[in-house]
């Protein structure tokens, strides 16, 4: 009877204590005060510069458009393919040594550089080697998409790719389906890559100051990994209700066992 009682005790405290909590589910909570109205300056952002198997989109204009068309892809070639097919086979892909090569002009190196400063480069040495101010020479340049990768608790796990100029970690995660029940909201980790290698950075989503972050914006071929709650490990429902049928199904189990225990 007393092991009986002591199995029942245990079962309650695995109820009352596998649950996720409410506030490790939700995110923007503010920490600090409690006020109704949370105004953050979000941390300005650095402008982008260009990284290691970037794809460019450059596009270059002129008043006599025939004299720059090798230079700009040819749309009707892949009208079937995804705006992202596309962005690969008619992008510039930045090369192991920061290189892009482009038509008549060869090989530049744009690693390190902002998609601005990039521009006038092409533009300077258009004007430079082929054409005249006269020409009236548009450079356009631009990341073909910003293409990342969600993994871990996630709804929708893989490689994404959004054609926005900037994409929030909540934009993101949303985009792959959010985090599950089971992630852990507090600790996001953004792996990022960098010239000297690979870095972890930690997000707490839960917390509203998440928006000062300067990880806030992701970056092209960033990584988002959302650990699983220790719950999840221990198979465990996520709300109370989940967890009383775990309890009551390990009860029933329980007292049936008993009961045919004493009857022998």
């Amino acid at each position: 009877m007393k092991g009986s009682i002591l199995l029942s005790v245990l079962c309650l405290g695995i109820l009352f204590t596998s649950c996720i909590p409410h506030k490790d589910t939700y995110y923007f909570q503010t920490k600090d005060v409690a006020v109704d109205t949370t105004q953050l300056l979000v941390e300005k952002q650095k402008p982008y510069r260009v990284q290691i198997n970037d794809i460019l989109s450059i596009r270059v204009k002129s008043l006599d458009q025939e004299t720059v068309q090798i230079l700009n892809p040819v749309g009707d070639e892949n009208l079937n393919a995804s705006s992202s097919e596309r962005a690969y086979f008619d992008g510039f892909t930045v090369d192991v040594h920061g290189n892009i090569r482009i038509p008549t002009l060869g090989y530049i190196n744009v690693l390190g550089f902002t998609t601005e400063e990039i521009q006038k480069m092409i533009e300077e040495k258009l004007l430079e080697e082929q054409f005249k101010e006269t020409a009236n020479i548009f450079v356009t340049v631009k990341l073909a998409g910003l293409r990342y990768t969600a993994s871990g608790e996630v709804g929708s796990t893989g490689t994404q790719t959004l054609f926005q100029e900037r994409v929030n970690v909540f934009e993101a995660l949303a985009n792959a389906g959010d985090i599950t029940e089971f992630g852990d909201r507090k600790d996001v980790l953004i792996i990022r890559q960098y010239p000297q290698g690979q870095r972890i950075h930690h997000l707490d989503l839960t917390d509203v100051k998440v928006m000062k972050s300067p990880f806030y914006y992701i970056q092209p071929n960033d990584m988002i990994y959302v650990k699983p709650l220790k719950e999840k490990a221990l198979g465990a429902g996520s709300n109370f209700m989940e967890n009383l049928g775990s309890v009551v199904t390990i009860l029933s189990l329980v007292t049936t066992s008993i009961l045919l225990f004493t009857r022998l």
